[in-house]
Order: C-alpha cells, then sequence, then structure tokens
C-alpha cells in the first residue's frame, strides 16, 4: 500500500498573482498547474509583473497583498474580481490599482506568452511545518496565507516540522487520478512578512525561517498526471 503523507486540508488559488487568493473546495490541475491559478498579473510599462520582489521579470508593488482576487461563483473563464482591502469588489480593476499603487502604468494582463509563475506549478506546505512556525512566533499571527501555498496538507500527529524536505525527489498521487513530482522547496522572501487581512507585518517570519530552515519552506513540484484536487483527499507516495 502507498504510504499516505496527509490529507488536502485546504485548497488555494490565486486568480491574480501576489494578490489573496480564494479557498476551493475542488480544482482541475493541468501541467502548468492549478487552473486559473495566476494567470492574471499586474503589469507595468516595462513588461515586469507586479510581486513581492524585484527581479529581471518581476517589480515590486508593496500593497498588492493588501487585495484579494477570486473568479465569481468559481468560473475560471470569467474576468476575476479585485477585492480591495475590505473586502468589497472594484467595478474597474485597472483603475483601480492605479489609484491603490500610485501608478499609472499598471493594469491587469492576462497570462500569454510569457509565464506569470515565477516557481513550479504547484506549491504544497505541511501543517506540521504551519504548526512549528506558529510555535515559534506566538506572538506573530501566522496562517498558511503568508506562504500562499497551493495545497495545505494535513500531516499525521507526530509529524515533525520541515517534512516536505523528505518528499523532494518523490512522486505522489491526490485523489482519484492526480499524480505529481516533488521537485524542491521555495526560497522565502520578504513576501512573507508583508502585511495583509488578518496578518500584520511582522520581519520576524521571514528571520525565523531563515535561521532554522535557510529561507527553505514548502515542496514545489510539477504535474505528471493532470486531474482533480478536492479537500480531504489523500496525499499518497506512488513511489513508496
Amino acid at each position: 500500500m502507498d504510504a499516505v503523507l496527509g490529507t488536502v486540508e485546504r485548497i488555494w488559488r490565486y486568480p491574480v498573482k501576489s494578490t489573496g487568493g480564494e479557498a476551493v473546495e475542488e480544482s482541475a490541475v493541468d501541467p502548468r498547474g492549478l487552473v486559473g491559478d495566476r494567470l492574471y498579473a499586474v503589469r507595468d510599462a516595462e513588461g515586469k509583473f507586479g510581486s513581492g520582489k524585484s527581479t529581471r521579470r518581476f517589480r515590486r508593488m508593496p500593497g498588492l497583498l493588501q487585495l484579494r482576487s477570486r473568479y465569481p461563483g468559481g468560473a475560471v473563464t470569467a474576468l476575476p474580481e479585485l477585492l480591495d482591502p475590505d473586502g468589497a469588489p472594484v467595478p474597474d480593476p485597472t483603475a483601480f490599482l492605479r489609484h491603490h499603487l500610485r501608478r499609472t502604468d499598471v493594469e491587469l494582463s492576462r497570462e500569454s506568452d510569457i509565464s506569470h509563475f515565477d516557481q513550479l506549478p504547484l506549491s504544497l506546505l505541511a501543517t506540521a511545518t504551519l504548526d512549528w512556525i506558529r510555535g515559534a512566533l506566538p506572538e506573530v499571527p501566522t496562517d498558511e496565507r503568508r506562504f500562499r501555498p497551493n495545497l495545505l496538507v494535513r500531516t499525521p500527529p507526530g509529524t515533525p516540522p520541515f517534512v516536505e524536505d523528505t518528499w523532494l525527489g518523490r512522486t505522489a498521487r491526490i485523489g482519484e487520478s492526480l499524480q505529481i513530482r516533488f521537485e524542491r522547496a521555495s526560497e522565502r522572501c520578504v513576501m512573507t512578512n508583508e502585511a495583509q487581512p488578518g496578518l500584520p507585518h511582522s520581519p520576524a517570519v521571514l528571520r525565523t525561517i531563515a535561521t532554522a530552515h535557510d529561507l527553505r519552506l514548502d515542496a514545489l513540484a510539477t504535474v505528471v498526471r493532470p486531474g482533480r484536487v478536492r479537500a480531504g483527499d489523500p496525499v499518497r507516495l506512488a513511489d513508496a
């Protein structure tokens, strides 16, 4: 019998890159990842995408995490809604973004030939790791939204923190048909510290990860066989 790593506790999709996302009960998964995940981004006049950091492809745009995005009625075929810091939908996302970010050169852009991803298609985080961080920082409100996983995996009692390291290089089945391969961990940046609704700014988050685990947190995966993922699905090693 395949070894069970845990069960899918929550599924997170982020329609607009670097904004807060939406928790969904299930999602189709294709080689790109959760269908509709980070399909849109905030793009500036130089073609860089809004992010929590500045790189060759990305532009740091403080304030994006104060917003959320969702697909109306869960329909990925529709343009996502952008929600203001109070959780209300905005009628004109681009106009709102220009006012909110105080930039006149930004617009909401759908992915075309340049990927919006700066990581691999899927990010999985174990509750054992999340619980350890909460214990290490009892004074800092923390939940998985700081780390933006696609799948929060409920691991068995007694599972050590950073168990995701033991998954790397392995293949896993999720639910009935989805198959993924764990490739590497994310190297975290200042985005973990940033404020978002219900989570205050705290530089202690990144410092703690740096000291305890060399800035690495989660398991990034590629999609071996597309399928569907549902809350409650078991996550099993397929190569045990």
